[in-house]
């Protein structure tokens, strides 16, 4: 058989204390005290709950950064007339000896300078940051027919490996000029504005929300938007051969935004190499910007928002220490008053406390000379009175006592 469950024990959470101790002149500064600690506490557990929503609200947006890719073009050459001292021999089945080069192109983004070491990512790779690159090699097609046009479209597999690098290898002893032609994969999406848009906004590529949000921002700054009918969004003089009109409604916006939107410019690279020439000792470089998604700010906000479980703990702790503190000032209080009564009239307290216990008594065990109506009429007249701590307790003693009587009957 089971044993009876222990009562689990109710917590205390009131941390108020009483009335008549903040308004005792000689707790008047410590009251005080204690209450705006109270009202601050309230208003940091107010701000602390917004700011930890609106984290969790920016965190389903994923936050963006501005980084700085550095690109890298180098070359080497084998076979030359130069490195062998003007006699080499050209071996055609093992390829010794043939005169060749290797471009190679290279990426990697620069550290943000106020980083912090904690906050540091793991690299991505050169190929993870571009959609597609295109390598135009400027050369004879009556003598190279073939290999004049490198591509490399990115394609998810483990047959298209992520790669900090690519290299272009050919046979050959001449100048060759290079263009590359990289397209970048920002995050989110930028697109090229044109037309008369660009030049009122102000932007030549924005992503497709920003491009929309800037032509909203500029409508609230000219305040275009009509005050009758909200949905409506009034031309002004350079918006008007936009519209074709003299109003378009909100819903219209994003259709109006998509038409100056195109596929954005390439990045274009020249390069040239000499065969004849010893390769420069270092690469050439080139910065661009790159919009990227900020998983150092995403984990710094993810971890914000998450409560660790020791901190949860070590507040709760403190919670219930002071709650702890209130209920004995309460206890203390009216002990207090009980002392104070009993000490001004011990005969009078006394003779009024025993007919209070006599009228709970009668109440609870429904005897007496008024068989329990000895609680006033206005009382039974509440929903509160039933609901009483002894209220269950003089049901069960009532219950118990009729029972009792009908198994002697």
């Amino acid at each position: 058989m089971e044993g009876p469950k222990a009562a689990k024990k109710r917590k205390i959470t009131d941390k108020t204390i009483p009335n008549v101790i903040l308004q005792n002149p000689d707790f008047a500064q410590d009251s005080q005290m204690y209450q705006d600690l109270l009202e601050m506490d309230r208003k940091l557990d107010w701000t602390m709950m917004r700011k930890r929503s609106e984290i969790q609200d920016a965190l389903t947006r994923n936050p963006s950064t501005t980084r700085t890719l550095r690109l890298f073009l180098s070359h080497t050459v084998s076979g030359q007339l130069w490195q062998g001292g003007g006699d080499i021999t050209a071996n055609f089945e093992t390829g010794d000896g043939i005169p060749a080069w290797q471009f190679k192109i290279e990426g990697r983004l620069l550290e943000p300078f106020n980083q912090r070491t904690r906050d540091k990512t793991p690299q991505r790779k050169f190929s993870t940051m571009i959609k597609r690159m295109i390598i135009e090699l400027d050369r004879d097609p009556s003598l190279y027919p073939d290999g004049n046009i490198v591509e490399w479209p990115r394609a998810p597999g483990h047959h298209n490996p992520v790669l900090d690098g690519f290299t272009v290898k050919r046979t050959g002893d001449v100048p060759t000029k290079f263009r590359v032609i990289l397209y970048l994969d920002h995050y989110p999406e930028q697109l090229k504005v044109v037309g008369e848009l660009s030049n009122i906004l102000g932007i030549k590529s924005e992503s497709r929300i920003g491009a929309i949000q800037a032509l909203w921002n500029y409508i609230k700054v000219n305040n275009l938007q009509d005050k009758t009918d909200r949905r409506m969004i009034r031309a002004d003089d350079r918006l008007r051969p936009i519209f074709g009109g003299e109003h378009i409604f909100f819903q219209q916006l994003p259709e109006l935004v998509n038409r100056f939107l195109t596929q954005p410019d390439p990045i274009l690279l020249h390069y040239t190499i000499n065969p004849a020439i010893p390769p420069p000792e270092r690469p050439q470089a080139w910065d661009v910007e790159i919009k990227m998604e900020d998983l150092s700010l995403k984990n710094r906000m993810a971890a914000m928002v998450l409560q660790t479980k020791e901190s949860t703990q070590v507040l709760t702790k403190m919670d219930d220490e002071i709650a702890l503190l209130a209920q004995s000032l309460h206890n203390s209080h009216l002990k207090k008053t009980f002392l104070e009564s009993f000490a001004r009239d011990p005969a009078k307290f006394i003779q009024t406390w025993l007919e209070s216990q006599s009228r709970d008594l009668e109440t609870v065990l429904g005897s007496g000379p008024s068989e329990g109506m000895t609680v006033r009429q206005e009382e039974l007249k509440r929903s509160e009175f039933f609901r009483l701590p002894w209220v269950e307790e003089a049901v069960a003693i009532q219950e118990g006592m009729r029972l009792a009587a009908k198994g002697m009957q």
